[in-house]
């Protein structure tokens, strides 16, 4: 063979790469076939997201063997919050300082590293190669940025965008100086397009979430899915406002998309539209916020929605990646996909035509009392299959394992609330939301059997009080005083969640005392704008007021004693928009969550008929447990299952991975990890022998924990 003009640097990597994976089975990316079952390709498994192993090494006779196979260190506060996915018997994983990282699937053993300016989104990457495997690369989102790696050296790709890196705000028709266009999940691979969502923030102010595709090869913008309908586009007129395309944000897709690659469909969930709790500027049912989108993952043109939630006002964004699979229905085999909300619902769809396999009813629910807002009259109820979440929270659900004392307070407190059922719109009253915003299905909590029509999903019976306040106009000290202005934003945007001390509310929100001596400033950046865990991303916010912010945190003896102000100082022009804002107020107790548990459920459907096969607790809170309480579900954190053909189920929660019988939710095997999960299990074999790996540090819930990549796998013979 002769070699010209290669460097010997890319020759040494690639024939050590190519040993690694010599005499491996390969499981190409991009097929919703029975082969693509055979890896773990993406970072949830497939392109159908079904978080489906073929593998059956693992079963229910041998799982409680599982030992530690190797672990891959994490050396700072990144947080490996990512499903790894696998090509060959190489490991693709974000590790310390964001850096992509190639791994041996077997060992652990690192094989390159390679370090990317920005800030990384560490829940996942993106795979793609030619048909003849000799271009293979890593797609990695940082800021504004969606950088190209060579899969096999770890080098930039310098033919992709502008050396290495493409503009991915490219395609949206707004001042994009003041838009966030990177992918809060790693979007999609379609034959030769990369397709991604966005995170713009959750605030007045935030810019739309459009679907865009770009060439894998190049860089290059090939098409965008306008989410807020522009003149002239299908849903243009469910916004009464008609420049709303202009001013309107959110509407965006920070969980997973699907595709089925023989239709190429793309399959995307969509948020609401900002602000979240307060519609009066975004009058209407607002298409295409909350719904499930059917695309041309060629051309990105519209084949078919459903919107879930009209006008949210709740933050019921769809998170949870549609879900493919194969059912019979009426007698027939029917490909469908299986969309969880946060609401507990879960609507299941012809995948071809956006027909619900069971009638899916509109019905009346309650208006608002706020000024200038009208909530949609009706919502979308479906009739079949029933709720996998708590739907409903009075004084009779308060968690009984809370001191007398304390019930006849939370009683109390709950008796006083709005509270009119699921779709209560916000007030100036605290209003009982239940699921909660960050309850229901969430990003990456749902799993199949794609071909026996088989369902799961991981649920947070989660509820939260939202109270509706003026927001406050003109920012009081800051010219004099930029601690003053840090407590000025808190107050406006966190105080709700962490309090007015900074103390936080066990078990969800952390406390923020000290958080200086957890995490550097770019972390607290990183966190704020983007999110993390429950936390929502305050995309809106300047630099300056997040630097405001850290320094409060860093001096609050300097920050005046908090006033009250008087009515008529909160005052505004006459043409300034009347707004109202909400903190995210989880409700929780001294001992979990204010609600009974469980806490988080596990539900198994059979979408044959639609019924509920079964429902079981997952995980524990440490602080129960050392009182004797057990199955009460974990209180936090967000992750999901796996499934594989050897009739399990693995799911990570807190500081635990544990197996599940997948036909009757017992629980079979758990073991520890060094911290806290907020992933999927990656499922996949290397050598003839299975693996499962997961990552463990969920950034701002386990400070001082160690970090890393943990695989498991049966003894050696």
């Amino acid at each position: 063979m002769h070699v010209k003009n290669v460097p010997w640097s890319y020759m040494i990597a690639a024939a050590a790469v190519a040993a690694v994976n010599w005499g491996c089975t390969q499981a190409r990316s991009g097929s919703n076939g029975p082969e693509s079952y055979a890896g773990w390709t993406m970072y949830e498994g497939d392109a159908g997201a079904a978080h489906f192993s073929a593998l059956t090494q693992i079963d229910r006779s041998n799982v409680q063997d599982l030992e530690v196979a190797w672990t891959y260190p994490i050396e700072d506060n990144s947080a490996p919050g990512m499903s790894p996915f696998v090509i060959d018997s190489t490991m693709y994983v974000v590790g310390t300082g964001g850096a992509v990282i190639a791994l041996h699937a077997a060992t652990g053993e690192e094989l390159w590293t390679r370090q990317l300016p920005g800030r990384a989104r560490d829940r996942g990457m993106l795979y793609w190669e030619s048909p003849d495997r000799s271009d293979r690369r890593v797609y990695a989102p940082r800021g504004d940025y969606l950088y190209a790696i060579d899969a096999v050296t770890g080098e930039r790709i310098s033919s992709f965008g502008t050396n290495g890196r493409s503009d991915v705000r490219q395609g949206i028709e707004r001042d994009t100086s003041r838009v966030q266009a990177a992918p809060v999940s790693p979007g999609t691979v379609f034959d030769d397009l990369i397709i991604l969502g966005s995170g713009p923030g959750e605030d007045y102010g935030s810019g739309p979430g459009d679907i865009r595709a770009f060439d894998a090869r190049t860089g290059e913008f090939v098409w965008v899915f306008h989410t807020i309908p522009h003149p002239g586009e299908e849903g243009y007129d469910t916004w009464e406002d008609p420049e709303a395309w202009k001013t309107a944000g959110g509407a965006n897709a920070w969980g997973g998309l699907s595709v089925d690659m023989e239709r190429e469909i793309v399959y995307v969930p969509l948020g609401s539209a900002t602000y979240d709790f307060y519609g009066a500027e975004r009058l209407g049912a607002n298409l295409f916020a909350n719904a499930i989108v059917a695309l041309n993952a060629r051309t990105g043109e519209l084949i078919w929605h459903f919107q879930t939630t009209h006008h949210d006002l709740w933050d019921w964004d769809l998170t949870a990646t549609p879900t493919l699979l194969t059912v019979q229905n009426e007698g027939e085999m029917v490909d469908a996909v299986a969309v969880a909300a946060k609401t507990g619902f879960l609507f299941v769809f012809d995948r071809e035509t956006g027909e619900p396999l069971w009638e899916i009813e509109d019905r009346p629910v309650p208006p608002s009392e706020m000024p200038g807002e009208e909530a949609w009259p009706t919502q979308p109820i479906p009739t079949w299959p029933e709720p996998f979440a708590v739907q409903e929270f009075t004084a009779d659900d308060i968690n009984p394992h809370v001191s007398d004392e304390e019930r006849d307070s939370l009683r109390r407190y709950v008796d006083s609330m709005h509270n009119l059922g699921l779709y209560t719109p916000p007030s100036t009253t605290p209003t009982m939301q239940m699921p909660g915003n960050a309850g229901g299905a969430n990003w990456g909590s749902t799993a199949a059997d794609p071909a026996n029509g088989l369902f799961y999903v991981l649920t947070k019976n989660l509820p939260t009080v939202l109270t509706l306040e003026r927001v406050v106009p003109g920012v009081p000290g800051s010219s004099a005083n930029p601690v003053e202005l840090g407590q000025f934003v808190y107050q406006q945007n966190c105080q709700v969640c962490h309090l007015a001390n900074l103390e936080g509310q066990a078990p969800l929100t952390p406390s923020l005392v000290g958080v200086v001596d957890r995490l550097d400033e770019e972390q607290i950046h990183a966190v704020i704008e983007e999110g993390r865990g429950t936390m929502p991303a305050f995309g809106d916010l300047s630099d300056e007021q997040i630097n405001s912010i850290i320094l409060y945190f860093t001096y609050p003896e300097y920050a005046p004693e908090p006033q009250e102000q008087a009515e008529e100082e909160l005052a505004v022009g006459e043409d300034a928009p009347v707004r109202f804002k909400t903190g995210y107020g989880y409700f929780s107790s001294s001992l979990g969550w204010a609600i009974k548990p469980p806490w988080m459920t596990m539900t198994a459907y059979d979408l044959n008929t639609g019924d509920q096969m079964w429902q079981v607790p997952v995980g524990d809170v440490e602080g129960l447990v050392e009182r004797g309480v057990t199955g009460t579900g974990a209180a936090s954190l967000r992750g999901g299952p796996s499934v594989t053909e050897g009739g399990l189920i693995f799911v990570a929660t807190e500081s635990k991975v544990r197996a599940y019988d997948r036909e009757t939710g017992e629980e079979l095997w758990a073991a520890d990890t060094p911290s806290p999960v907020e992933g999927v299990p990656a499922i996949y074999e290397v050598g003839g022998k299975q693996f499962i790996a997961i990552g463990a540090g969920s950034a701002g819930r386990s400070s001082g924990a160690t970090r890393a990549y943990v695989a498991f796998a049966l003894p050696n013979e």
